[in-house]
Formats: structure tokens, C-alpha cells, sequence
């Protein structure tokens, strides 16, 4: 699939994919993700591909102690996406990506704060990992 490494086809395909604006902080780290790994500049004018992606993130709260303190959540981030494009505006891939990350909640207000933007930080790599696996495949089999 990489054959060729930067100037292989996929990668210059890749290159070729723009991502349009994303809501929220987690938003914000998917999208700068995936930029980062499409080798795309925030605004491709040479785009020949658009990822529109809306994402879902949530924290529930899993272990409880019986005076109903939550000692443990999860975070989960979802993205629907879709590939469009730009030429013929066919929407070429419409998939899903997601993953979740759990963390213990302690007496530290801040500490928690901290393990909750780390697990959104580390969701949103994997996410964009998930969405450029499946784009270059995808674009892979187009050739």
C-alpha cells in the first residue's frame, strides 16, 4: 500500500484529501491528527478529496462505591465519516471510527482533569490512525 513511500500513489492521494472544520477541542485534535498524517496543509487548494467527520464524545462513570462516589470513568470518542469527492461530489467512503480509554477518579480534582484531556489526546491519535487506515485503503483499491 505504501509502496513508492512519499511519492508512492496512495501517499500522493492522500495529499489530496482535505479536512473540513471539526467541533470542539476534540475536534480541533482529530482534525490536527489527521492533517499531520495526510501530509496536508490546512487548506489544500489542490484538495481532490473532502473527510467530513462528526464526532461523539463522551465520559460515563463506570466503578461506584456504595456512598455513590464514581471511582472510575470512560471516555469515548466516535467519528462517522465520509470521503467525498470533489470532482464527481460521490461519496466514496462512509464508515465509522471510535475508541475508548478508562481512568481512575481520585481525590485530586486536578489529576483527574489531567487523565481525562490525556485520554482525549491519545483518542483523537487513534481515531485519525483508524480514519487514515481506511482512507488509504480506500483509495488504494480506486486506482
Amino acid at each position: 500500500m505504501y509502496a513508492g513511500g512519499s511519492g508512492g500513489g496512495v501517499a500522493r492521494a492522500l495529499s489530496g484529501v482535505s479536512v473540513g472544520p471539526i467541533e470542539g477541542q476534540s475536534g480541533w485534535l482529530v482534525r490536527n491528527a489527521l492533517t499531520d498524517r495526510l501530509g496536508a496543509g490546512q487548506e489544500n487548494s489542490t484538495a481532490r478529496y473532502r473527510l467530513d467527520i462528526r464526532l461523539d464524545d463522551t465520559v460515563e462513570g463506570l466503578g461506584q462505591l456504595s456512598n455513590d462516589t464514581t471511582t472510575r470513568e470512560r471516555r469515548t470518542l466516535r467519528a462517522r465519516y465520509q470521503l467525498v469527492d470533489l470532482t464527481s461530489g460521490n461519496v466514496l467512503l462512509d464508515a465509522t471510527a471510535g475508541s475508548d480509554a478508562g481512568f481512575d477518579v481520585v481525590n485530586s480534582e486536578y489529576a483527574v482533569i489531567a487523565a481525562e484531556q490525556t485520554a482525549l489526546e491519545n483518542l483523537a491519535q487513534e481515531v485519525a490512525d483508524q480514519i487514515v487506515t481506511r482512507v488509504s485503503v480506500r483509495l488504494r483499491d480506486a486506482k
